[in-house]
Order: C-alpha cells, then structure tokens, then sequence
C-alpha cells in the first residue's frame, strides 16, 4: 500500500516540478501553488491520512496478522485500504472514496501546465505526509502504541470484543 504511494509521489514530482523548472511561474500561479499545497496538506494529508485512513489501516493490519486468513494475507493491501472485509458502511465508504479519487486524478489529468502543476504539487504534499504518517503509526503500533480506532470488521461493535477476541 505504502509503495502506491510512493509511486504515485515519483510520478508526480516531475510533473509538479516542470513549471518551477521552465520558468512559467507567475504571481497567479505562485498562489496557486501554495494555496494546493495547503489546502492539500491539510485536507489529504492531515485530515484524510493522519486522522482517519492511517490510522485505520494500521488496526486493519494488526487484524490482518491476528486473523491470519489465507485471503486477507494475500488482499491485505486491499484490507488495510477497507475495500474487502469490512462493515458495509466502510466498504461504502471505501469504493465511494476510491471512485472519487479515480475522477478527480481524470480531472486533473485535463488542467493544463502551470496548473496541472500547483494540483500535483499539492498532492504530492498530501501524499508524503500520509506516508509518512501512515508508517510512523505502523512504528508506534509495533511498539505497543495501537491507534484508538476500531478495524470496523464484519461482527466488530464498539466497545465489544471484536472476532479477534481483543478488546476493540
């Protein structure tokens, strides 16, 4: 999951590069880089990665390794993400926001440079920080320090021992 990312930011950084590179940046665009990578910064980054989507993955992990299925260790990319094995309210939640994602970066993909390049910029602002988020809770959680959040699994309720038998 964490080499996705990591792709996506190799892929991208070029393409939020070229306008500083080719000296197409104006006032306007300046702003406009700043304000993605804000805006981006905080609402991908913080907000979705380090708030909800990284901490979630971590539990869902953990899960995975507790619950060792044959299926969910060979999907555990796709269980960390919660698009298999899940509430149906995270797997809702989880494919509405994939699909979601799929159309803005086709939305995207149609700006034209600089501002193609401000957005990318933005998202590979968003993306760094959920890395790096995602692998420091991954760290903590090795160490004994699991986020307080529910794997939200099918048969979990809160405050009720989940089907690992822990305490959720």
């Amino acid at each position: 999951m964490l080499v996705l990312f990591v792709q996506a930011i190799v892929r991208l950084l070029p393409r939020a590069l070229e306008p500083i590179q080719d000296g197409s940046l104006g006032p306007m665009v300046i702003v406009a880089y700043a304000a993605a990578m804000l805006g981006l910064g905080y609402s991908e980054g913080y907000r979705g990665f380090q708030l909800s989507f990284s901490p979630r993955a971590v539990v869902r992990a953990l899960y995975v390794a507790r619950n060792p299925r044959p299926y969910l260790v060979l999907l555990a990319p796709l269980m960390a993400m919660g698009l298999i094995h899940g509430t149906r309210r995270r797997l809702i939640g989880s494919w509405l926001l994939l699909v979601g994602i799929v159309v803005l970066i086709a939305l995207v993909g149609m700006l034209a440079q600089p501002w193609r390049g401000a957005v990318d910029a933005g998202v590979v602002v968003g993306l760094g920080w959920g890395t790096i988020a995602t692998l420091v809770m991954f760290v903590r959680a090795l160490r004994g320090t699991v986020p307080d959040m529910l794997a939200e699994v099918p048969g979990e309720e809160p405050g009720r021992p989940g089907p690992s038998g822990e305490s959720t």
